[in-house]
C-alpha cells in the first residue's frame, strides 16, 4: 500500500500571532464601518440602487401566474434527479454510467481529477442540474419586459456562479486536500489574504487578482521608450523613439479609451502595439489620459473631445511638420474619435488622412452585457453618487466588468486566495485590469445618458459639441473598423451597423477572442484568426457568411489597408528634436496615479 502522506502541522506560536494580527486587523475593519454607518452619505440613496428586487417581484409574479408552466419546470428537475439518483446507484455497484450532464467546454471550476471521484462527481452534477433548471426557469418566464428580464437573467446567473460548489471549503475537494495536507494554514493564510484586500478596499473587497509589487510602470509595463512632447489639463501626448533609420512621413496618433490606462497598448514588448507600430517605421503618438479626481468633476464630453484628439492631432501635426495625421481608437477611445472626425467634417477641417475604430461603438442600440446596468433608476443612483465625490470611483467600474465575467474574474480568485491561501499569479494583464480610473462626473454622466440610454449619436444632431451638430454620416476620411467576434463590451454586430453610416471607403475586420485578447493580438503570437470581406453587406451575418478567414493576427492586414496613407519615406524622427519640448520620459506622470 502507498505510504500515507501526514498533514503537516503549523507552529502554534505561528499560528497564536497569526489569529492575534487577524483579530487587531478586523477590530479595525469593524471599527471604520461603524463609522460609515453613523456618517452616511449625504445624499442618501436607495435601499437598492440597481432595481433589482423590482424586476425579481415583477418575474415572481408572471411566474405564479402560470401554476401549470411552474409544475412542469419542477416535473423535469425531478426527472433530472431521478436520472442522478439512478446513475449514482449504478457506480456505488460498480458501473460506469455516463454523466447527466457536463460542465461547459472551458469551465475551470471542475478541472481538478477529484470532481470525478463518486462523491464529489455527485455534487457537481447536482450543481449543475439545479443551475440549468434555474435558469431555464427565470428565462422562460413569460410577459417580462426586455429591461427586467435582462436583469433578472444576469443577478440569476450571478447568484448560481456564487453557490458554485467550488465555492466552499467542505464541498470543493482541491480545497479539502489542501487543508489536511497543510493543517489548515491554507485556510488561515487565506483569512490573512481576505483582510488585506479588506484593508485595501478601506473596508470594501477589493479582490487581488495579481502580484501587483511584481510590475512597475515604465520598467516591465509601459516601458517603449519615448518622451511626453505635450500636455494639458486632461492629457499627455506621447511621441515614441523610431525605432527604424527612416520613417512614414505621416505620423499615427492612438486615442485609447480613458477606462482603465493607454499602456493595454504597451503592456510588454512582445505584445505591445505601440512598440510593433514604432518597429513598422510609423512615427507613433499615444494619448495618456489624467486619472481625474474631484477637481475635473466639471470636466465634459466637449472638453474631452478639445483637449484630447484635437489638441494631440494638432500637437502632433506641429511635431513633425506633417500636415495630416493617421488615427486609431480603441474602445472609448473609438466612440470619441468617431466623434471627432464628425465635429471635424461639419467645421469643414481636415487633418485626419484616415481612421482605425478599434471595438469601438457609435450606435448603442445594442450595447451588449454592460446595459443590465444601464436604466433610469440605476442612472439615477449613479448620478447621485457621481455629484457627491465629483467622479465615480474607478474601482465601481471595475466591479461592474467584472461581474460580467465572475467565475473567471471573481470566484477564480476567492478559490485561489482566500480558500486555498495562495498568492495570486503575476499576470501584465491582470495589473492593468486593477488599475482602474475615476470618471469626471459631468462627462461620464453625458456618455451613459446620451450614448448608452438614449442612443444618441448615431442620431444625425443628436448631440451637439462645442456648437456643433454631431453627423457621423458627414464622415468621408478612410476608416479600418476592427471588432471581436466574442466581445462582450463592444459587440460585433452593433460596430458592424456604422459600416453604413459614414460617407468614405470602409474595410471592416472581425478579429477572433474578445474585446482585449482580439485586439492585443501580436503576429509572432501566431494565435487566433481574422475575417474579411472587401463588400459591406447588408448585415453583420450576411458579411460574415462571405468572409474569409485568416490565421494569425489582424495587424498584418490594417498595416497593409494602411499602406496608401502613410505618405512618403523620411529621415526617422526623434522626439526630443521636433518642434514640441520634450517635457519628461515616457510614460510620463499621468499614467502613474493610482485610484487606490
Amino acid at each position: 500500500m502507498p505510504e500515507t502522506k501526514e498533514p503537516t502541522l503549523p507552529d502554534p506560536a505561528d499560528v497564536t500571532k497569526a489569529l492575534a494580527d487577524i483579530g487587531e486587523r478586523s477590530q479595525r475593519l469593524i471599527n471604520e464601518f461603524l463609522e460609515k454607518q453613523a456618517n452616511p452619505p449625504p445624499h442618501g440613496g436607495s435601499p437598492d440602487p440597481l432595481n433589482i428586487g423590482n424586476a425579481f417581484l415583477e418575474m415572481t409574479t408572471h411566474l405564479l401566474s402560470n401554476p401549470a408552466k411552474l409544475m412542469e419546470a419542477q416535473w423535469s428537475l425531478w426527472q433530472d434527479y431521478a436520472a442522478l439518483w439512478q446513475t449514482a446507484t449504478q457506480r456505488l455497484l460498480g458501473g460506469s454510467p455516463t454523466s447527466v450532464i457536463e460542465p461547459q467546454k472551458g469551465d475551470k471550476r471542475f478541472k481538478d481529477d477529484a470532481w470525478q471521484g463518486e462523491m464529489f462527481d455527485y455534487i457537481k452534477q447536482s450543481y449543475l442540474l439545479t443551475a440549468r433548471w434555474l435558469t431555464q426557469t427565470v428565462q422562460g418566464v413569460e410577459g417580462l419586459d426586455a429591461k427586467s428580464a435582462q436583469k433578472v437573467n444576469f443577478y440569476t446567473s450571478q447568484f448560481i456562479d456564487a453557490m458554485s460548489p467550488s465555492n466552499f471549503v467542505m464541498t470543493n475537494p482541491e480545497v479539502l486536500r489542501a487543508t489536511v495536507e497543510s493543517g489548515g494554514e491554507n485556510l488561515l493564510k487565506g483569512l490573512e489574504n481576505l483582510l488585506s484586500d479588506m484593508e485595501k478596499g478601506h473596508g470594501q473587497l477589493r479582490i487581488s487578482m495579481t502580484d501587483e509589487s511584481a510590475f512597475k510602470i515604465g520598467q516591465n509595463v509601459a516601458s517603449t521608450p519615448g518622451q511626453v512632447v505635450f500636455q494639458n489639463e486632461l492629457m499627455q501626448l506621447i511621441q515614441y523613439n523610431p525605432a527604424t533609420p527612416t520613417v512614414s512621413a505621416v505620423p499615427v496618433v492612438i486615442v485609447p479609451p480613458w477606462i482603465n490606462k493607454f499602456y493595454i497598448l504597451d503592456l510588454r514588448e512582445k505584445n505591445s502595439l505601440v512598440k510593433w507600430c514604432t518597429d513598422q517605421g510609423l512615427t507613433t503618438f499615444i494619448i495618456s489620459w489624467i486619472n481625474p479626481d474631484a477637481q475635473l468633476r466639471d470636466a465634459t464630453f466637449e472638453d474631452y473631445m478639445i483637449k484630447g484628439p484635437l489638441a494631440a492631432f494638432a500637437a502632433a501635426r506641429e511635431q513633425t511638420g506633417s500636415a495630416v495625421v493617421n488615427t486609431i481608437g480603441y474602445c472609448l477611445g473609438g466612440t470619441l474619435l468617431a466623434t471627432t472626425l464628425a465635429y471635424l467634417a461639419a467645421k469643414g477641417e481636415g487633418g485626419v488622412n484616415s481612421a482605425t475604430l478599434m471595438a469601438a461603438l457609435t450606435d448603442f442600440s445594442d450595447p451588449g452585457e454592460i446595459s443590465v446596468f444601464i436604466d433610469d433608476e440605476q442612472l439615477k443612483a449613479l448620478d447621485a453618487k457621481m455629484a457627491e465625490k465629483g467622479y465615480l470611483d474607478g474601482a465601481d467600474m471595475a466591479t461592474s466588468f467584472n461581474l460580467l465575467r465572475s467565475n473567471d474574474l471573481i470566484w477564480s480568485f476567492v478559490v485561489n486566495n482566500y480558500l486555498l491561501g495562495k498568492e495570486p499569479f503575476p499576470f501584465d494583464l491582470l495589473y492593468w485590469n486593477t488599475d482602474s480610473t475615476r470618471m469626471p462626473a459631468a462627462m461620464h454622466s453625458f456618455y451613459l445618458h446620451n450614448m448608452y440610454e438614449k442612443n444618441k449619436l448615431i442620431e444625425p444632431g443628436g448631440i451637439t459639441l462645442a456648437g456643433v451638430p454631431i453627423d457621423l454620416r458627414k464622415v468621408k476620411v478612410p476608416i479600418y473598423m476592427l471588432s471581436a467576434r466574442e466581445d462582450h463590451i463592444a459587440p460585433w454586430k452593433a460596430t458592424y451597423i456604422a459600416t453604413h453610416v459614414y460617407s468614405g471607403p470602409v474595410r471592416f475586420v472581425l478579429a477572433a477572442s474578445g474585446h482585449i485578447a482580439g485586439i492585443v493580438n501580436p503576429p509572432v503570437a501566431n494565435k487566433y484568426c481574422y475575417w474579411t470581406n472587401d463588400r459591406i453587406a447588408k448585415t453583420p451575418d450576411l458579411w460574415l457568411k462571405s468572409a474569409n478567414a485568416a490565421d494569425g493576427s489582424w495587424w498584418v492586414d490594417w498595416l497593409a489597408w494602411l499602406g496608401p496613407y502613410r505618405g512618403d519615406t523620411v529621415n526617422a524622427r526623434d522626439p526630443k528634436d521636433g518642434m514640441l519640448k520634450a517635457i519628461q520620459p515616457a510614460p510620463g506622470d499621468y499614467v502613474k496615479a493610482r485610484s487606490t
